[in-house]
């Protein structure tokens, strides 16, 4: 039997929403984090302050997440844009509710 995890997407953004980074993991808790902490200071997330979560959706396999990210990276700026608008108006910081949980 093979063993499935699920996965998310996820969107996060500099202060001023000028940078996007998507990326895909299976624990968002820890991922955002690690882009908050800066746990890998060399990375694109860390050079351009991307720690602000503003987008995610679970998939029930983390192939479904990564099939996902990777149609979403080739998508417009436009769409990416209206996508976090749809699921977040305010571009408020997300991670805090992952905090409460």
């Amino acid at each position: 039997m093979v063993f499935q995890r699920g996965g998310c997407v996820y969107i996060v953004t500099n202060k001023t929403h000028t940078v996007l980074y998507i990326g895909v993991t299976s624990d968002i808790r820890v991922r955002i984090w690690e882009h908050k902490n800066k746990v890998h200071p060399k990375s694109f997330t860390a050079k351009y302050n991307c720690n602000h979560l503003v987008y995610y959706c679970f998939y029930p396999h983390i192939e479904e997440a990564i099939s996902a990210e990777k149609s979403l990276k080739k998508r417009k700026r436009d769409y990416k844009n209206n996508l976090i608008t749809d699921f977040n108006p305010e571009w408020r910081d997300l991670y805090p509710d992952f905090e409460l949980e």
